[in-house]
């Protein structure tokens, strides 16, 4: 597998400036070269920020469209739920078409969401997907353990049972369609994450391990650790 590379910054709040940059780049050399630009979205806190500054970066909206790499098996507009964090943000207010924010419907349950969200989907690659990255090395809704994300006959999307951090449902694209993009990122903050980040760099066997070969993974020091 190819290394990740490494994208080191001081602080949280520089990463989350550099990287909302880097994501308006992409996005606009997508539109040029191919008139759209397919974007799926990490849930959780640390991508925050970067929703918060995309705006200023960021244009042509009407070609953006945007997925989830997983959702939370909630009500709708449950504040635990990644597209109603992204709705909270900044991101939310720019005017990308609402038939171009695919939201998977996680109110319906595991399986009908999953076989919902799988017709949804693009049938070409994502042009990015971004990804963050628990404190036990798990990456969307793919925890440690949990073989079926990552077989090679699974499913675009999944449903996920009896997942180690509440809520228990959830739905999550599996590794192959996450690996099925231009451009494949990481967003990792915190003291919280550096010892998942040790783990990786030492080559365990976990999800991000898996999923980040080739990846740019984008971290804090703190992440980073000594």
């Amino acid at each position: 597998m190819n290394p990740p590379v490494w994208h080191l910054y001081p602080d949280a709040e520089r990463l989350a400036e550099r990287l909302a940059a880097a994501i308006a780049r992409l996005a606009a050399e997508a539109i040029a070269a191919r008139g759209a630009f397919h974007w799926v979205l990490a849930g959780g806190h640390t991508p925050r920020a970067v929703y918060d500054r995309l705006p200023r970066y960021g244009g042509q909206w009407q070609h953006w469209h945007l997925y989830y790499g997983d959702e939370r098996c909630l009500p709708p507009g449950d504040a635990e739920r990644n597209s109603a964090l992204v709705n909270n943000t900044a991101l939310g207010d720019v005017p990308i078409p609402l038939g171009q924010h695919h939201v998977i419907a996680a109110e319906l349950g595991a399986e009908a969401a999953a076989a919902a969200y799988a017709v949804v989907l693009p049938r070409h690659r994502f042009d990015l997907v971004l990804l963050g990255m628990g404190e036990d090395g798990h990456c969307a809704s793919l925890f440690p353990g949990q073989e079926v994300g990552f077989a090679t006959d699974a499913p675009a999307v999944l449903p996920v049972h009896n997942s180690p951090k509440p809520p228990a449902d959830r739905v999550s694209l599996s590794a192959a369609r996450l690996q099925q993009t231009r451009a494949l990122f990481f967003a990792v903050t915190g003291a919280s994450k550096a010892p998942a980040i040790t783990r990786w760099r030492a080559g365990e066997d976990l999800p991000a391990t898996r999923l980040g070969a080739g990846a740019d993974v984008w971290l804090d020091a703190a992440a980073w650790g000594r």
